[in-house]
């Protein structure tokens, strides 16, 4: 089938881009549906067969009209200079595996950020992977890396065009050689280590058909993938999904089996101190909702993480001779979420947040507080690395407006020295973070980030963007962005609302929206914006909002709902078709996030909020610029291509909206170069600079 396309023009007594812009015109081909005596008209179904001809020309023409919008923005905003700029920071950001230091680089500004490696501190690094080289066709991104305990071998995984499927293969760290295994059809995995070996996962291949079926195999160094042994698969539920991972010292090998259907989760274990060795149950039939995890072992104990009828979390020891009965660890903290545990040979250190400000706690293994770490509001540490018998440990410390810094912690007397000096072209010290908390519409107390640079009149409307992400009980933290110092220096404030389905403030904060909860995130969200509009901080024609992929759903449902409220809308990678949703890739496995179709009542929910199903055409919704990914497996763009060609047929839409397709990237944007990624982040604040400032 191929269609060929056109562009009309609708003329309006009007000049610039205050007109109608001349959109390509898209076909209609309706296909109608009726689900539980509902009918579902879909005019752009066809966007769902990649096979259709002629989808390339008019993703290309929108593209046309949307670099042609972007590039008069950027007269006036002039992004891409300022984020170069403001991007340049000069810092190591090492990670320690075994005897060695590793980091990702650039060798220049349209290289594919290559791993570099180092065997001490003051040593020089030298490249050890260079994905510039794996292939001449694709575009390659390193996903991660893991080293055998013996420090001899690396393994690494990469994908191309920026897709989720990835493969792996080995090098070797005395001589940076490459071996001959390659391992493929790899998604969603880890690499843990065994011997001379290592656990992987792979499913069977499929482009944007349901992810079923993932099976976990032990590869031999050395041999053939065909070689490889089979550990587990359920063939009888190909939808359940498997993480796995070894002990430090490689005692145990931990599988974890979730079934998100029936939210139950299953966890087995192979003691390879048996003499015979054998996989079998841990823990069966636990409820999703009590997360369990296991970090490591003390001899025959386990030491787990887990949230089962608690709210912030604790530590738990298990023996595995009786594993059902749980000794409580370290108990949970009422006002005080867990955020992430390291395990370390004389003590651990957990990171806790509490009103949103992080501490970082040193116990000893009989449970005492040792010691504690204070860290600032609107900062957050991560990164913690280094092996459990190191006496000084590596972490990093960031900001919205401060770069990482790495620092050096001595884990016996808790000093904290800087590894070496971050260097940046701006003060950092010239920019505000408040706390805000604000009532949403059911009188829920939700809390807000606001930044600012110093001097800004908070007591007068300011542009300002707002920004929120909402689902997975996924908890935001505090990260450098170069484009946001952009545009408070241009005078604008940004905010971000820690709305409900994130995990902000526990489980139970997460699953008040989730589900048939959905709706309390987006009601959250649109609050903020009343919020913020009502107590002056910005107008409605000021305010601008983004997200990116539950995110970008997020900022799409308000933007369908109260379209009065928003001047600039910029949904990324986001699902906005959620009756159909669960009909590719991964999106079956979050029926527990969103629910499903199947019956009534869920496709009830599904079409209060879904994006797709809510633009009405009477209406001239906020400026918009959607932006997605050609290769984006995860969220296909057919979601975008859909929800973009529904908003411009309407002949009330006066306010642009743009469609931006990356090439040969995928879920997480164009992350192939330097340039790519800035041009990216470019276009994004040009257009946000352009509606909100007063600029056109």
């Amino acid at each position: 089938m191929r269609l060929a396309f056109t562009v009309f023009i609708l003329l309006l007594a009007l000049s610039g881009f205050a007109q109608r812009l001349a959109y390509p015109a898209t076909f209609k081909t309706p296909v109608s549906d009726t689900l539980f005596s509902i009918i579902l008209e879909d005019d752009y179904r066809w966007f769902e067969d990649e096979s259709v001809e002629g989808t390339n020309e008019w993703i290309e023409m929108q593209n046309t009209l949307c670099r042609k919008y972007l590039k008069k923005a950027s007269l006036k905003a002039n992004s891409y200079n300022a984020i170069d700029k403001y991007s340049f920071v000069k810092c190591e950001n090492p990670q320690k595996i075994g005897d060695y230091y590793f980091t990702h680089g650039y060798y220049n500004d349209f290289s594919v950020p290559a791993l570099f490696y180092k065997q001490g501190l003051r040593a020089e690094y030298s490249v050890l992977v260079d994905p510039n080289f794996i292939s001449r066709n694709d575009i390659i991104n390193l996903k991660g890396y893991n080293v055998s305990k013996d420090s001899k071998l690396l393994a690494y995984q990469y994908s191309r065009n920026g897709s989720d499927w990835g493969e792996i293969e080995i090098v070797n760290l005395k001589n940076a050689v490459t071996k001959s295994d390659r391992l493929v059809n790899v998604k969603f995995s880890g690499m843990a280590w065994r011997g001379n070996g290592f656990y992987y996962s792979k499913y069977p291949t499929t482009r944007l058909g349901k992810t079923i079926g993932q099976e976990i195999y032990y590869h031999q160094v050395g041999t053939a993938q065909s070689e490889d042994e089979l550990i587990f698969k359920r063939s009888k539920n190909p939808e359940a999904t498997f993480t796995c991972t070894t002990t430090d010292d490689e005692r145990f090998l931990i599988i974890k089996e979730i079934d998100e259907v029936k939210s139950r989760i299953n966890i087995f274990y192979t003691d390879f101190s048996e003499a015979i060795p054998s996989l079998k149950p841990l823990i069966t039939r636990l409820h999703t909702s009590d997360n369990i995890s296991i970090l490591d072992n003390i001899g025959d104990t386990l030491i787990a993480t887990t949230f089962k009828d608690v709210n912030n979390g604790m530590l738990i020891k298990i023996d595995t001779k009786n594993p059902r009965v749980w000794k409580s660890f370290i108990p949970e903290y009422a006002s005080a979420l867990l955020l992430e545990t390291v395990i370390l040979e004389n003590c651990l250190i957990n990171i806790y947040q509490s009103n949103r400000k992080q501490q970082i706690v040193f116990y000893n293994y009989q449970g005492e507080v040792l010691h504690a770490i204070d860290l600032p509001f609107g900062f957050s540490v991560n990164g913690f690395n280094g092996e459990q018998s190191d006496k000084e440990i590596l972490f990093s410390y960031e900001g919205y407006t401060q770069p990482k810094i790495v620092y050096k912690l001595n884990v016996e007397t808790y000093e904290m020295s800087p590894l070496s000096a971050t260097i940046v072209n701006f003060d950092h010290t010239k920019y505000e973070t408040k706390a805000i908390e604000y009532y949403s519409f059911d009188s829920t107390l939700v809390s807000l980030y606001m930044i600012y640079k110093q001097g800004t009149d908070l007591s007068t409307p300011n542009p300002l963007l707002l920004e929120a992400y909402g689902g997975f009980g996924s908890i935001a933290t505090p990260g450098f962005r170069p484009g946001l110092i952009h545009f408070l220096n241009k005078g604008g404030v940004f905010a971000y609302a820690n709305i409900r389905g994130g995990g902000d403030k526990g489980k139970e904060w997460a699953f008040s929206g989730r589900g048939f909860e959905k709706n309390n995130s987006f009601n959250d969200f649109i609050a903020a914006s009343e919020y913020l509009i009502n107590n002056n901080f910005t107008s409605a024609n000021q305010l601008g909002i983004t997200g990116g992929s539950n995110g970008g759903l997020v900022v799409a449902v308000a933007m369908t709902r109260r379209p009065d409220l928003y001047k600039a809308v910029i949904p990324v990678v986001a699902p906005f078709d959620m009756v159909r949703f669960d009909r590719f890739t991964i999106g079956h496995l979050h029926h527990d996030e969103y629910g499903s179709s199947s019956d009534s009542l869920g496709l009830l929910n599904l079409l209060s909020y879904s994006p797709l199903h809510n633009i009405d055409a009477s209406i001239n919704y906020p400026a918009t610029l959607i932006m997605t990914s050609d290769n984006d497996d995860r969220v296909p763009p057919l979601h975008s291509y859909k929800f973009c060609a529904k908003m411009q047929s309407s002949s009330a839409q006066l306010n642009p909206i743009l469609l931006r397709v990356a090439e040969d990237a995928g879920h997480y944007g164009a992350g192939s170069s330097y340039r790519s990624s800035l041009k990216e982040e470019a276009d994004k604040y040009n257009f946000l600079i352009y509606q909100l400032m007063e600029v056109q």
